[in-house]
């Protein structure tokens, strides 16, 4: 694996808690680093993916705004698409325990294997520690981190910040499109879009 910088896992708590969602990452910079345990119990580190895509996906089951798009089957298609393409997909979930969202383990394989989530790995962040440090605010929220590391796309799935599921279809999906223009080697041409969606449940 090629040398790069890593901040730790107490870096990104220290972060955190001096100020809750004011450590947003900022796209052209290296991505931070983090480290979670997905729902087999595994930890999971981004930097072990230096060289591939990879896609962050914020999510809360109880949001009627990714019902939208899980019900539909829209994002199921989307990290299709990506992974298709050789994208990494690590779904996070920062919901504290007894807030809306929140899941164990076992309620995420279920939810997996149910809605056929098709995720790369489905990751447990219930201190919201990872999900502070890149200022993630509403699920979804959707982050695409380059082979090098460099974070190029942050904010919604699309410009439709609705729940409804009907405007899906008229939709630009900017993580599609993002993800199409890397792969031609053109420049992003959304780099940042605001994103919309229920608030993401921390801890207090």
């Amino acid at each position: 694996m090629p040398n790069f910088h890593i901040s730790t896992v107490a870096t990104i708590a220290a972060v955190a808690l001096a100020s809750p969602l004011a450590a947003a990452q900022k796209n052209g910079a290296l991505a931070q680093d983090f480290k979670l345990t997905d729902v087999n119990g595994k930890t999971v580190q981004l930097s072990q993916f230096r060289g591939k895509t990879v896609v962050l996906e914020w999510h809360n089951p109880g949001c009627p705004f990714v019902a939208k798009h899980y019900n539909s089957g829209n994002m199921q298609a989307t990290q299709k698409a990506a992974r298709k393409q050789g994208a990494v997909w690590l779904t996070i979930n920062s919901g504290a325990k007894d807030k809306q969202g929140h899941m164990t383990s076992a309620e995420a394989k279920s939810l997996i294997a149910t809605q056929k989530i098709q995720s790369s790995k489905y990751l447990l962040d219930t201190k919201g520690l990872v999900g502070k440090a890149y200022g993630a605010k509403t699920t979804p929220h959707m982050y695409i981190i380059n082979a090098k590391g460099i974070l190029v796309y942050q904010g919604g799935i699309d410009n439709k910040p609705t729940a409804n599921a009907a405007d899906i279809k008229t939709a630009r999906n900017h993580v599609l499109a993002a993800l199409n223009e890397m792969k031609s080697g053109d420049k992003i041409s959304i780099a940042q879009a605001r994103p919309y969606g229920c608030s993401v449940k921390y801890a207090s």
